[in-house]
């Protein structure tokens, strides 16, 4: 059977034969995506280039992208959801499109996985009438020639809610299924948002596999969008070829495949394995929470999968650079963390066996990066410094919580937020606690609790809701402008304070823009004032900004700088400003100005450390 490093390599081998360019995983936190806290799919990063940019690798490219989606963190449990995932991707930025991928993705499964083609089952898009879109005939014709090809007759089912299977292999379904967009279906979809209809791919494990533990499924057609457990999603090829207008849908300037396949899932359909976690990418991790609690998975599976999921997932959020906190991606890894610790506890009066977990996953990975192994002790550090300050608060919490459940019928949100404040329970663990008690929970619940926190701390954070949802990513010349203008920061903070000052990490949103880089002690007033000065003045001389794209040990030869030089591929783009001598001169796949004067004047409005030897600045365009 196919390790996960196998299937992996596999795939990308696949597709680089099929003159693909292979390209490295972003990080889980996009860079200058003021919009979304993650990379919640592998077409992320991609954007530019489905919208008409020219990528550096050419029209074809693929990779194994990392993704986090904060979203199925309450899904976790069940037999196939997870937050930390890789997804297979391959892409066609105006080249190939319906047929080749189809065909390939067909092929990879069949020949290359080994999947029977009688376990396979397809959905495509039945149309809309008010967008005017039609129905996806076209794949239906390729997916029955291709099962044909294989001795499979393919019948169509065009209402599988109500018809079910009827032994049909390709299902029409609305745009809720088969249309993807980063905001959703057609309505959800802001203007300017592209998408498109797609085509998704399950994997039948059998009637006797319809094992989902609520018993809501028992009367219905079985169908392979139903959530019984018997179909699992494999891959999804979508015809980005659609941007969302005032009144519908316009063509984009060319017709794009995104595609994307879980690893994990496409790995447990390899071995006819409705259990994710029964896979090489988590066994080890449970066969480690057997041996710490001398509990069997067999008998608290839900548990075994939180922790599992959990725990893998905060390693790499805490890889790419994310610390436990109270807001924004840090408070997701604490989150994380805290569930993790709470469902411990169904398990083993202690959890401290929770750290035990780090090498494992740290070694499941060593093939792909290394930089888990090597981080492996600062990554444990900062899991044990979050199990400690929850451990010390929990069962006091879970005693108020219980009191709570006692003497009320319905949880508020100033009872919700209490016990954040107070234990440090995050919201969402107080709503499960709540109804694993068959409390009711308040109408309007989490509206109260943004309320209660605005009462205590005299500061808002209803905006913070909405941003956890992630969505469109900002391309708008305010943040391009803010980009650019990083990069002259940079420059000025090296002219300053010395070359030993490299980029840590930035943040751009419509407002200001965050820069972090290493520096062992806080800027006087004066070094802020030059850095200032200096950013403005290359501003006021409108310098010009080109952008070549070269090959990478080139670039890096030819002096540009780099500080994460694994994330970028082998051709890479970088950005020059300046005329007769450079000013900037940096590898960068993000959007810039055409010149320094179409950005405002800045002011450094704050400075301040976030870890040992990394300092950080916020700036503002002035006004």
């Amino acid at each position: 059977m196919l390790s996960s490093n196998q299937l992996r390599q596999k795939y990308l081998t696949y597709f680089k034969n099929l003159d693909h360019v292979v390209v490295p995983s972003s990080l889980l936190v996009p860079e200058n995506d003021p919009s979304t806290l993650f990379t919640t799919a592998g077409m992320q990063p991609m954007m530019p280039y489905l919208l008409g940019a020219d990528h550096p690798q050419g029209k074809r490219v693929v990779n194994s992208q990392r993704c986090f989606r904060a979203l199925d963190i309450e899904e976790v449990g069940d037999n196939r959801h997870t937050t930390f995932f890789e997804m297979l991707g391959n892409w066609s930025f105006g080249d190939y499109f319906k047929t080749e991928q189809l065909t390939w993705f067909f092929k990879f499964l069949v020949e290359e996985v080994g999947l029977p083609v009688e376990r396979l089952c397809v959905t495509v898009f039945a149309g809309s009438d008010k967008y005017q879109v039609d129905a996806d005939e076209e794949s239906v014709k390729i997916w029955q020639e291709l099962f044909a090809s294989k001795g499979v007759t393919a019948g169509v089912g065009k209402n599988p809610y109500q018809e079910g299977l009827n032994d049909n292999r390709i299902f029409y379904y609305s745009a809720d299924k088969n249309w993807w967009s980063r905001s959703g279906d057609p309505d959800e979809m802001p203007v300017g948002e592209p998408g498109g209809p797609d085509s998704e791919v399950f994997y039948d494990f059998g009637a006797e596999f319809k094992f989902h533990e609520n018993s809501k499924f028992a009367d219905q057609p079985c169908h392979v969008n139903c959530d019984c457990g018997r179909f699992l999603e494999i891959g999804n090829s979508v015809f980005m070829q659609y941007q969302k207008t005032a009144t519908g849908f316009k063509d984009l300037p060319q017709k794009n495949i995104d595609f994307g396949g879980g690893l994990e899932r496409i790995l447990a359909a390899s071995h006819h394995q409705p259990d994710v976690f029964q896979t090489d990418l988590f066994l080890p991790i449970i066969r480690k929470i057997e041996q710490e609690t001398n509990q069997e998975y067999a008998n608290s599976p839900a548990n075994f999968r939180i922790i599992a999921d959990h725990i893998k997932a905060a390693v790499w959020l805490i890889n790419d650079g994310v610390k436990p906190s109270n807001k924004d991606q840090g408070y997701l890894v604490r989150r994380l963390i805290r569930r993790a610790v709470r469902y411990s506890q169904h398990l083993f009066e202690d959890s401290e066996f929770l750290l035990s977990l780090v090498p494992v996953v740290a070694e499941i990975y060593t093939q792909t990066n290394g930089l888990l192994k090597q981080d492996q002790l600062a990554i444990e550090t900062l899991i044990h410094q979050e199990v400690e300050k929850f451990k010390k608060t929990l069962g006091k919490g879970l005693k108020r919580l219980n009191k709570i459940f006692a003497d009320n019928k319905v949880l508020t949100g100033e009872m919700a937020y209490d016990l954040y404040q107070t234990y440090g329970f995050p919201f969402e663990l107080t709503i499960e606690e709540a109804q694993q008690n068959n409390i009711t929970l308040e109408e309007n619940l989490r509206q109260e609790y943004v309320t209660a926190q605005a009462k205590h701390s005299k500061l808002s954070k209803t905006g913070a809701s909405q941003k956890f949802q992630g969505g469109l990513a900002d391309n708008s010349d305010i943040t391009t402008a803010y980009h650019t203008a990083t990069h002259l920061l940079h420059t000025a903070l090296r002219q300053v304070l010395g070359d030993h000052v490299q980029q840590k990490g930035s943040q751009i949103t419509q407002d200001c823009l965050r820069f972090d880089f290493s520096h062992s002690s806080a800027l006087t007033k004066q070094e802020v004032q030059q850095v200032q000065d200096l950013v403005n003045q290359w501003i006021a001389l409108d310098l010009p900004v080109q952008k070549k794209q070269m090959l990478k040990q080139d670039a890096l030869q030819s002096g540009a700088l780099a500080f994460f030089v694994e994330r970028y591929p082998d051709q890479v783009d970088v950005f020059e400003i300046g005329q007769d001598k450079l000013i900037s001169k940096e590898l960068c796949g993000g959007p810039h100005v055409s010149s320094t004067g179409k950005i405002h004047k800045i002011e450094i409005f704050k400075e301040k450390s976030v870890g040992s030897g990394v300092r950080r600045v916020y700036a503002r365009f002035s006004s």
